[in-house]
Parts: C-alpha cells; sequence; structure tokens
C-alpha cells in the first residue's frame, strides 16, 4: 500500500492533535511537515515521534529556541509565514491538513492548492474571508477540499452520489452551546470557566466560546456557502443537543439525507485522509435504543445575535465576514484574558461593522487589510 504523506497545519491544537492519533494508527500514514504558532513543548515531542522533513513555529524566537532544543535531529526548524507556507508546499506532501486558527491559515492554503495538494479543511476562517478567492482556485489547480469541520463533513457525506443541482436547502445542526435557553439577561455575567464548558465536544479554547455565542455556526453558514455553492438562504440552522446528527441535506423531493454519529472530530479527520475509502476508526459506536429520541430546536436569534449577524454579512459579501470573523478574533482573545465581557463579544463585532469601510470583491491584500483595520479599531475602541 502506497504511503500517504501529510502535512499538518496547526499540529499541537485540538484537529492537529487527533489528526496525529489518527496517523499514529494507519501505518500507511507519514508526517511529512508540521506547523504550530508558539508550543514547542508538544512540537517537540512531535518531532522525535515522528520525524518530519520540516516543522514550522510562527513566532520566531520560539523557532530559535526549538532548533536548540533538538540539535542533531534531521528536522528543519523554520518560522513565519515564509516557513507556513514552506510545510504547506513541500514537495513530498499529498495531502495538508489546514488546522492553524485564523486567517493566518489564508496564505498558505492558497499557496498548497496551487503547488497541487489536496487540502483536508479545518480552518473556516480562510473560506469565511476569502471563499470567493479560494473556490475558483480548487477547481482551476484540480485539487480536492476536503471539509474536516464535523457539520460540512457530514453534509459532505449525505451529498455524495447525489446531484447538486437537487439540493432544496442545507440543515445545519448545533448543539446550541452550553447557555442554550439563556437570556441576554442571563448572560451578562458569565465568565470565561463558564463558557468553557462545552456539553458535547471537546475543542480549542477559542472556538468553544465561539461556539457558546453561537458565532461558529455563523461562520459555518458562511463556509457551507462557499464549500457547496449555495446561497445563505438555502441554508437553515436546526438546533440539535445531543449533536448526534451532524447535518442533514434536503432536496427537492422532500427526501431528507442525514449523517449521524457519536461526536468524534477523529471521524472527519480520517475520513478526509482516507477518501473515498472508509477505515475502522476505534471508538464508541450509537446506540439507537440507548439513545431514545432526537430533539430539535429553532436557533435563538434574539439572545444570540452572533447567528443572525453572520446571515447578514454572508449575504452583503464583500469584506464584510471578514469584518465579522476578524471583530469576533479580536473580542474572544480579550474575553479569555478576561479584559472584556461576554456579551462585549458581539458588542465589538457590531461596532466593527459600523465602523470599518465595505470592499466589494477584496484581494488577499484587501482581506489582511481589513482584518488589520479591525484590530487597530477595537485596540482603540477597547482601551
Amino acid at each position: 500500500m502506497k504511503t500517504k504523506n501529510i502535512a499538518v497545519l496547526g499540529s499541537t491544537g485540538s484537529i492537529g492533535t487527533q489528526t496525529l492519533e489518527i496517523i499514529r494508527n494507519n501505518k500507511d500514514m507519514n508526517v511529512i511537515s508540521l506547523a504550530a504558532r508558539s508550543n514547542i513543548s508538544l512540537l517537540q515531542k512531535q518531532i522525535e515521534e515522528f520525524s518530519p522533513n520540516v516543522v514550522c513555529v510562527f513566532d520566531e524566537k520560539k523557532a530559535k529556541e526549538l532548533r536548540e532544543n533538538i540539535k542533531g535531529a534531521k528536522t528543519k526548524i523554520v518560522a513565519g509565514m515564509e516557513g507556513l507556507i514552506e510545510c504547506a508546499i513541500i514537495s513530498e506532501a499529498d495531502i495538508v491538513v489546514a488546522a492553524v486558527v485564523g486567517m493566518i491559515g489564508i496564505k498558505p492554503v492558497m499557496e498548497a492548492i496551487k503547488a497541487g495538494k489536496d487540502i483536508a479543511f479545518a480552518n473556516k476562517e480562510t473560506l469565511v474571508t476569502a471563499g470567493h478567492i479560494i473556490m475558483p482556485m480548487i477547481k482551476k489547480y484540480g485539487v480536492k477540499l476536503l471539509p474536516v469541520d464535523s457539520e460540512h463533513a457530514a453534509i459532505f457525506q449525505s451529498l455524495n452520489g447525489e446531484n447538486h443541482a437537487d439540493i432544496d436547502k442545507i440543515l445545519l445542526t448545533a448543539s446550541g452551546g452550553p447557555f442554550r435557553g439563556k437570556k441576554r439577561e442571563e448572560l451578562k455575567n458569565i465568565q470565561v470557566e463558564d463558557a468553557l464548558k462545552h456539553p458535547n465536544w471537546s475543542m480549542g479554547r477559542k472556538i468553544t466560546i465561539d461556539s457558546s455565542t453561537m458565532v461558529n455556526k455563523g461562520l459555518e453558514v458562511i463556509e457551507a456557502k462557499w464549500l457547496f455553492n449555495v446561497s445563505c438562504d438555502d441554508i437553515q440552522v436546526v438546533v440539535q443537543p445531543k449533536s448526534v446528527i451532524h447535518s442533514m441535506v434536503q432536496f427537492k423531493d422532500g427526501a431528507v439525507i442525514a449523517q449521524l454519529g457519536t461526536p468524534d472530530m477523529k471521524l472527519p479527520i480520517q475520513l478526509a485522509l482516507t477518501y473515498p475509502d472508509r477505515r475502522y476508526l476505534p471508538g464508541k459506536r450509537l446506540d439507537f435504543a440507548e439513545l431514545g429520541s432526537i430533539s430539535f430546536f429553532a436557533p435563538d436569534f434574539e439572545n444570540f445575535p452572533g447567528l443572525a449577524l453572520a446571515y447578514k454579512v454572508g449575504k452583503e459579501g464583500g469584506n464584510r465576514p471578514t469584518i465579522y470573523n476578524a471583530a469576533n478574533e479580536f473580542a474572544v482573545s480579550r474575553f479569555l484574558d478576561h479584559k472584556l465581557s461576554y456579551p462585549g463579544i458581539i458588542e465589538a463585532i457590531e461596532a466593527s461593522l459600523d465602523h470599518v469601510g465595505f470592499v466589494q470583491n477584496p484581494n488577499v491584500d484587501n482581506i489582511l487589510e481589513t482584518e488589520a483595520a479591525v484590530y487597530e479599531f477595537l485596540q482603540s475602541a477597547l482601551a
């Protein structure tokens, strides 16, 4: 069996570490490059286990420190955006797992596509902000974009073998997060520790906060728009608290096809790495008798306005999704540092959308300029 060489961008995060767990259990998979922001203690362990050709530490000081720590190892240590791109386009890689958090992922994903690499895609911010650039590139260079987000992987599986023209709407499921059912008044005094308690999924800190505000689901609506070439109006969010149905597609004859499973991110990650094949994956299976019932609810747009805002900016297009995403990234970081209230996250997004100018058809430079403008505005507004 031919060995599949894999580049993992974001190897120390939640998706990255689970990707390496899958590679560890599949002898025909090999790590060719790794990239992370600054967690060199974990990176060093990953280097010792997987012996990648190249490793990028985005933080240049930490990269220098890692070089000192692994003197004598065959692994080359690189840094910054150039290093991240080097890991993404390394000639031996068959597939790139794009699991870095934030808009930092745009350039390496674009360069990997140009280099003819298939992409296992977990960096939703790239499609949210640059979907109008990325999707035509996927077509032009003839590579696969395989979604790793559980919801988008579920839609991808539900569409397998179906005619895309027969889609009536996409039913994007949401757990509702830890504060489902709470009113705005009750959310005023939410603390970081409360917001990090997701009922079903084990995720990174930033995405867990996004899930609690429903901003994550908003980002997924915009991502689905690009991935499956539908309008935001054709995507309906359905709250399904147990996270058993990962998403569904309704077709024009009224039929609905869904993908179900236990809430385990290793399933969509492994499928992206082995597609079109499926392999055995250890873990708990759904027991429908034990499950008993599955409940559904409409999303609460009033008390969780982040979702409504995402629909709005998704329809407006241009750089509006970039403003939304950048403001959320900045505000969540402040909230995690205990420097911003929980309601302040959505307030920061709203203020940024009011303040930063509209660009109709942004190129990558415009997208990054928009991000910088949002950060500059919020640094001043939240000082």
